[in-house]
């Protein structure tokens, strides 16, 4: 039988571009809608940091944080608007997820209590979502149904007060909330309050209340924006907007206690203005600490103590594009994924496991104003 080189060209090259498809993890990016951006995309990452072309998978209006049920079947957004169903308020959607071909269906929205939600968070059964509102300076917590499908009534917490900033911090802002290793808390970072509040958590019941002591706080005026903690439960880094600062603390997790380590900056000069911080990530092995700074378009890495929990500075790096807001760090902590909001792209770097710093591998893919990212596994 005749063979033609071009034939047989055509088909090695089929071959190879299937294997290049062969995902480990979905990941799913939310966004900020706009002229290049609908809602909610994904794409697929294989264990070498190649990522496929992005496709939309949710409309839905600025999905700008996201978060993924523990057994990876449901997908959590706040929808970062200010009126809801004619409340004064974001919303919070579920949406089941197709294991094989990364489709999200919808399951059912439901009010975040106040407007401009931009986070949430599960405990790690499951078991109830936890969001921040930055508009109402405000936290709610919503029980999740057996289904994956948001139910009420859950709590609703109003944040008061002011800090010394009367520009940004004239009334509160509630950027972050997450729920601690020990599952008892749930953690509130709030730039308009200089604070980290503390709440009991009976995520069963999906309830929260003020704990004793009430809150942990940040240098005057540092507006603390997201938090995270140490894979050991005994430290936490929390990234502050306004200074471009991080602080550390250590975490009581008996008696729900932070206790400011030190607080370090994330630039390698003055403060200028037009920089900020965003988001805040501590590597799976324990020993570096990321954070992101916008304006200076770079990603700060830390190495960690683990002792102590001191940070101590490793190097600064460019992440390719403008306003990374947030990036994420695969489950194996191999790569760093910087999404450039400003510039609508999404970089791959590569992680020194020994060193902590990081590397541009070449790999890129263009998202509209990109703001989140989350890894799911694919079941092939």
């Amino acid at each position: 039988m005749k063979t033609f080189p071009w034939l047989r060209a055509l088909v090695i090259l089929a071959l190879l571009t299937a294997s290049s498809v062969q995902a480990d993890h979905f990941v799913y990016f939310g966004t900020y809608t706009g002229a290049k951006s609908k809602g909610i995309y994904v794409s697929r990452m294989n264990d070498e940091g190649k990522l496929a072309p992005p496709e939309l998978v949710a409309e839905m209006t600025s999905p700008s944080y996201l978060a993924v049920h523990p057994n990876g079947k449901f997908l959590y957004a706040v929808g970062e608007v200010a009126k809801f169903k004619e409340q004064k308020a974001g919303a919070v959607a579920s949406f089941a997820i197709d294991a094989r071909s990364g489709k999200l269906t919808l399951l059912n929205q439901q009010s975040s209590g106040g407007p401009g939600p931009c986070h949430v968070a599960l405990d790690e059964k499951g078991r109830c979502v936890v969001v921040a509102n930055y508009g109402g300076g405000s936290v709610k917590s919503l029980p999740v149904k057996k289904d994956g499908s948001l139910g009420e009534p859950g709590t609703f917490i109003q944040h008061e007060g002011s800090s010394v900033n009367k520009s940004r911090q004239q009334a509160p802002h509630g950027h972050c909330i997450l729920v601690d290793p020990s599952q008892k808390f749930a953690l509130a970072c709030d730039l308009g309050l200089d604070k980290v509040l503390i709440y009991k958590l009976d995520a069963a019941k999906a309830t929260l209340t003020l704990n004793d002591p009430a809150f942990g706080s940040v240098p005057p005026g540092s507006g603390p924006r997201h938090m995270a903690f140490h894979p050991n439960g005994k430290f936490a880094y929390v990234i502050n907007e306004m200074t471009c600062t991080m602080t550390a603390f250590t975490w009581d997790s008996k008696r729900g206690a932070l206790k400011e380590i030190h607080t370090i900056s994330t630039l390698p000069g003055e403060l200028q203005r037009g920089y900020s911080t965003a988001e805040v990530y501590v590597h799976p092995n324990g020993k570096f600490v990321y954070g992101s700074n916008r304006g200076h378009d770079s990603i700060v890495v830390f190495a960690c103590d683990a002792k102590s929990g001191q940070l101590t500075l490793v190097e600064h790096q460019p992440t390719q594009g403008k306003t990374p807001r947030h990036f994420a760090i695969d489950p194996k902590g191999k790569f760093l994924l910087a999404e450039n909001q400003g510039s609508d792209s999404v970089v791959v770097f590569r992680i020194d496991s020994k060193t902590g710093k990081l590397t541009a591998t070449g790999e890129k893919i263009e998202v509209g104003s990109p703001v989140c990212a989350v890894f799911v596994p694919v079941k092939n």
